[in-house]
């Protein structure tokens, strides 16, 4: 649901530009000082000359170390659930973090982003849990299928840019939008956990969240990485690439992010950025939580 506040203005026959001029410094002076970003911030590169060794190892062993313990992370111990996920698609359910207390009173939300091949246990069994499941996939034939009690599918893709208006109008069985947008639309505030499997569009998604602070928005982050390609629209040579990663990851830490789980998917190929290297899987599955989630 969309909401809009009216502005006291008082209008006079301008130009077009001087109006975009008007509207473009209107919309600046509303913003605080220093919250506009348009690229995050780069890490000081892992040698002091750029090397893909250095800097796959530096990303590899980043996400491969947990930065917080978690001990309870399996949705099944939870009353009613038996059925197992095909992928550890891992939250953390200890006390201390409040996803579990609101699980009980059923007041949590979860988001999905995937395409229609996913399994959905997962989302299955939050839904049985009480949560209220949003799960975004573009591939369902109709606009929103309710299924169950608190189960929802849309046919709307997340991106890390809204459609040019004039080219959505033509589209007329898909969507694109932003997180941020769609929280907006949804009349959606928080979300307590996002799982994204979007098949290598994430570092862009995962780079948008982060500019716009929607990630200040979520309580635990689930996300399948894949590596063995730089990703859509991630360009520069190897190590570029990957400094490039690890600066996203890294800027997750400074919004108080901690890495608390890490799966390393071995039934997909083992390669870093199409090479067999490092011992490396194309495929890993990591779990955040935010340790300011109230």
């Amino acid at each position: 649901m969309l909401q809009f506040e009216s502005h006291p203005l008082h209008f006079k026959m301008i130009t077009p530009l001087q109006n975009f001029i008007h509207e473009q410094a209107l919309f600046c002076s509303t913003l605080p000082k220093g919250s506009v970003r348009w690229h995050i911030e780069l890490q000081p590169w892992a040698s002091p000359t750029p090397s893909l060794n250095y800097e796959a190892l530096r990303f590899l062993k980043y996400i491969s170390t947990s930065q917080i313990s978690c001990e309870h992370m399996n949705l099944n111990s939870l009353r009613g659930h038996s059925e197992t996920t095909k992928k550890p698609w891992s939250i953390c359910l200890d006390e201390r973090f409040s996803l579990i207390h609101r699980i009980r009173s059923k007041q949590c939300r979860l988001y999905s982003l995937g395409l229609g091949n996913d399994d959905n246990q997962f989302e299955i069994n939050m839904a049985n849990s009480g949560c209220e499941v949003h799960r975004f996939d573009p591939s369902i034939k109709s606009a929103h299928i309710h299924e169950g009690q608190h189960l929802w599918y849309h046919r709307l893709s997340i991106d890390w840019r809204d459609p040019n208006p004039a080219i959505a109008a033509h589209k007329l069985h898909s969507n694109t939008k932003k997180l941020g947008t769609i929280l907006n639309e949804f009349g959606h505030q928080k979300i307590d956990v996002l799982k994204a499997d979007v098949e290598s569009a994430e570092w862009k998604i995962l780079e948008n969240l982060i500019l716009e602070d929607v990630v200040e928005q979520i309580g635990q982050l689930v996300v399948e990485v894949h590596i063995h390609w730089p990703g859509f629209e991630v360009s520069g040579n190897d190590s570029t690439v990957v400094r490039y990663w690890y600066s996203l990851l890294r800027e997750l830490e400074l919004k108080d992010f901690r890495l608390f789980h890490t799966y390393k998917d071995l039934s997909k190929p083992q390669m870093f950025l199409k090479k067999e290297a490092f011992n490396a899987s194309s495929c890993y599955t990591l779990s955040w939580v935010n340790t300011r989630w109230k």
